[in-house]
C-alpha cells in the first residue's frame, strides 16, 4: 500500500539496508523516505531539507524526521508519462527562495513540456507566485515524450530538455520546440546569444536539437551540459551538447523501430552528431549525475544514469565514454532520478519501490 504519511521517513546514516548491497558492490545503500506515489525528481535546500517531487502533481519535503507535503502547485495534466516533473533548486535560492519546476502544462484538449516559477514560503509549507514562464507552443498530442530535465547553467540561464512528444519529424523542424534543450532565462525569455535567435521561422529558444527523449541532464566540472535520452529499440544516447548542433533524431540513430523497422538512413549523416556513448539493447534511462564530490574518489567525473528497465545505475567514465559499472541492488528498481547531494554522496529514486535512497561507500 502506497502510504503519505510523514511517518514512512527514516533517519538520516542508517546502516545500509540488509539486501547484500555492500557485499555485491562495496556500497552502503540506506533508505531516507518511502511510500512515494510515482517520484520523478530530488531537490536539496540550503537548509538540509529534500525536496521530492512526484508525476501526479504532489511535492514533498523532508525535514527533521518528517515529510511534509508543499501546498500551492499550479495547474498539471497528469497524463501519461506527464505530470509534476522535475525540480530544480537555483544557486541564489537562499536570497530569494525562488524554485523552477518542470510539468505537463495543459494546453486545450494537449498539453506540452512547461517551465513554471514559484516561491517556497519561510517555513516550508507552501508555494506562491506560481507562475508560467514558458511552455513550448500548443499542438502537441498524445501522453509521451515530455522530456522535461531543468539545469541551472554557469551564467545562470536555464537549460530544458523537451521530448519530441511522438512526433519524430518535428526534432528535425527548428520552427517547432520539440526535441530539443532550450536555453531561456530566469523570466522565460531566449537570451540574445542563442544560436538561432534571430533567425526567420525558427524558435529563438533552441539549443540543440533532433533528440527524442532526453529525461537526464547534469553539467560537468568544466560547466558543459550532458544529455541522456532515450532511444527506441536500442539507441539510448549520452550526448554532450552543443550550441546548435543537431544530434540526429529520427534521421540517424542506433536502435531500431519497435516494429524492428529501420530507422531513418543509418547511424550516422554529415552535420548530425554523434552521441558520446550509446546503448543497445535500450535500458530506458532516466536522471542523470556528473559525480564531483569527494566520497567516491575514483569516481571524480564519473556520468551515472539511471535505469528505468533493468533496475540498475549504470556508470560510465573515460574518453571514449564507457559504461564500466552497472550497479544493481534490490533497492535500484526503477530508477527515476540520480543526484548527487551536498556531502558527496548519491541519491536516488526508485519508482519500484517508492523510496529515496543515499548511497555513501562501504
Amino acid at each position: 500500500m502506497i502510504r503519505h504519511a510523514a511517518v514512512c521517513l527514516f533517519a538520516l546514516g542508517l546502516v545500509a539496508t540488509p539486501h547484500g548491497a555492500q557485499a555485491q558492490t562495496g556500497l552502503s545503500i540506506t533508505p531516507v523516505a518511502e511510500g512515494f506515489d510515482a517520484p520523478w525528481a530530488i531537490g536539496f535546500l540550503p537548509d538540509d531539507s529534500i525536496l521530492v517531487t512526484e508525476r501526479g502533481g504532489r511535492l514533498w519535503r523532508l525535514a527533521d524526521g518528517m515529510r511534509h507535503e508543499i501546498t500551492g502547485i499550479g495547474d498539471v495534466a497528469v497524463t501519461g508519462q506527464g505530470g509534476l516533473l522535475d525540480v530544480l533548486v537555483p544557486r541564489d535560492f537562499a536570497q530569494t527562495r525562488a524554485l523552477y519546476f518542470t510539468h505537463a502544462k495543459p494546453q486545450g484538449a494537449g498539453a506540452g513540456t512547461g517551465v513554471a516559477r514559484a516561491t517556497l514560503s519561510e517555513d516550508g509549507r507552501s508555494l506562491t507566485d506560481w507562475q508560467v514562464i514558458w511552455e513550448m507552443e500548443p499542438g502537441s498530442s498524445g501522453s509521451r515524450h515530455f522530456g522535461s530535465r531543468i539545469v541551472e547553467a554557469p551564467d545562470g540561464h536555464l537549460f530544458v530538455t523537451i521530448g519530441e512528444r511522438g512526433d519524430r519529424p518535428s526534432a528535425q523542424d527548428l520552427s517547432r520546440q520539440n526535441g530539443s534543450v532550450i536555453r531561456i532565462a530566469r523570466d522565460g525569455t531566449p537570451p540574445a546569444d542563442n544560436p538561432f535567435q534571430g533567425q526567420g521561422g525558427t524558435q529563438p529558444g533552441i539549443w540543440s536539437y533532433g533528440h527524442r527523449n532526453p529525461q537526464g541532464a547534469a553539467l560537468d566540472s568544466q560547466g558543459r551540459l550532458w544529455v541522456v535520452e532515450h532511444g527506441a529499440r536500442g539507441g539510448d544516447e549520452v550526448n554532450l551538447i552543443e550550441k546548435g548542433a543537431n544530434y540526429g533524431w529520427p534521421v540517424i540513430s542506433y536502435g531500431t523501430h519497435y516494429s524492428g523497422a529501420k530507422i531513418g538512413e543509418g547511424t550516422s549523416k554529415p552535420g548530425m552528431k554523434q552521441p558520446a556513448f550509446y546503448w543497445d539493447p535500450s535500458i530506458a534511462p532516466s536522471g542523470m549525475t556528473i559525480y564531483t564530490g569527494a566520497l567516491f574518489p575514483d569516481w571524480q567525473g564519473d556520468i551515472l544514469v539511471g535505469s528505468l528497465k533493468f533496475d540498475h545505475i549504470a556508470r560510465l567514465s573515460g574518453d571514449p565514454l564507457r559504461e564500466v559499472q552497472e550497479i544493481s541492488t534490490p533497492e535500484t528498481v526503477r530508477v527515476r532520478d540520480i543526484r548527487q547531494g551536498p556531502d558527496g554522496a548519491i541519491w536516488f529514486l526508485s519508482v519500484g519501490q517508492g523510496t529515496l535512497y543515499r548511497m555513501t561507500p562501504d
